[in-house]
């Protein structure tokens, strides 16, 4: 029997359910959840605003824990092991798409908060190609932001093969954006920050910005013109895109990873005459999260976290919910 906490309806509050999960799949691992991040994901699917979102819901993809039980065909991770598992938590396996390594861009992939019951709860399963074993020297406590948050950053690194010498800016300065900062800087690269609010000025500078552009400030914008390399905007509102493409080199990209619900309003010209482009990407693929992981480890990369115990749920949503939160809240099992 797993114990969870669940919304019966869009933007319930959370309440204690109990579940039978059946017998455990062989390719599969279950999870004893000591932390679970919660993301803005966590919050959109718990208000339905996907219109993905099934009841009672019970979020939870940034999961921390160890593994409890085994599937008799796992046979790389064993039981008491340190583990995470962030978004996704199974592929097909099949496609050439998992075959060539790519297994977050599989067709088929599951989501780990979509249609089953998430890591809000005493255990969660999932299929093992998708558990990353944790790395000696991480902190659990801190390590759930990075399965989301952290690989949604981490990715375009490795994908676009970001150079140390390259001119890197952040766009949001939030629960993404402050771990964008601290991988770009480890990464070797020059870094700049573009926020709204000046009260983040000082704290994206200790993130390991060097430079803070104010993007409410056109003048500040096009001072920076035909600068970076690569821009990764971690934002899910709309924003003047063709600015950030101005301020791209020839060659440059533009790279979202923020869930932009509105169409982009871009001029073509100025991308064609600079070969710039502009791109997406979700979270990464398990041989990455090991990498990435890997690299927090090295770099001492973590989340700036509020703790919750898993029963102050409804008070921890809250907290992400008012925007507030410094900048990734963390359950924690009592």
């Amino acid at each position: 029997m797993i114990t969870a906490y669940a919304a019966e309806s869009a933007g319930a509050a959370f309440a204690p359910i109990s579940y039978e999960p059946g017998p455990l799949a062989a390719d599969a691992v279950e999870i004893a959840v000591k932390h679970c991040g919660i993301c803005h994901s966590d919050l959109s699917m718990w208000q339905n605003e996907w219109g993905m979102s099934r009841y009672p819901f019970v979020p939870g993809h940034e999961v921390v824990g160890t593994v409890s039980v085994v599937g008799e065909g796992v046979k790389h991770l064993r039981v008491g092991q340190r583990v995470g598992l962030g978004w996704q938590s199974g592929y097909c396996m099949t496609c050439p798409t998992c075959m060539g390594g790519d297994h977050n861009l599989c067709g088929q992939a599951k989501g780990t908060i979509i249609g089953r019951h998430g890591g809000f709860a005493d255990k969660v399963r999932a299929q093992a190609a998708s558990v990353v074993a944790l790395p000696d020297g991480l902190d659990m406590a801190s390590a759930g932001p990075l399965l989301c948050a952290g690989i949604t950053v981490f990715n375009p690194l490795v994908q676009f093969a970001i150079k140390p010498t390259d001119k890197v800016g952040v766009v949001g300065i939030g629960g993404l954006g402050h771990l964008a900062l601290q991988f770009v800087r480890a990464w070797g690269c020059e870094v700049t920050a573009f926020t709204s609010s000046q009260s983040k000025a000082d704290e994206a500078r200790s993130f390991g910005a060097q430079q803070v552009v104010d993007s409410r400030d056109p003048e500040a914008l096009k001072a920076v013109a035909g600068q970076f390399d690569l821009i990764i905007s971690t934002v899910n509102v709309k924003l003047d895109w063709n600015t950030y493409v101005a301020a791209l080199k020839p060659k440059g990209r533009l790279h979202l990873v923020g869930a932009t619900l509105e169409p982009l309003n871009l001029q073509v010209f100025p991308m064609l005459m600079g070969q710039r482009s502009v791109s997406a990407s979700p979270v990464g693929s398990p041989k990455v999260m090991a990498e990435m992981l890997a690299f927090a480890a090295l770099h001492n990369i973590k989340a700036q976290t509020e703790h919750y115990s898993f029963a102050q749920i409804n008070e921890a949503m809250a907290r992400v919910e008012s925007g507030q939160a410094r900048y990734r809240v963390v359950l924690d099992r009592d």
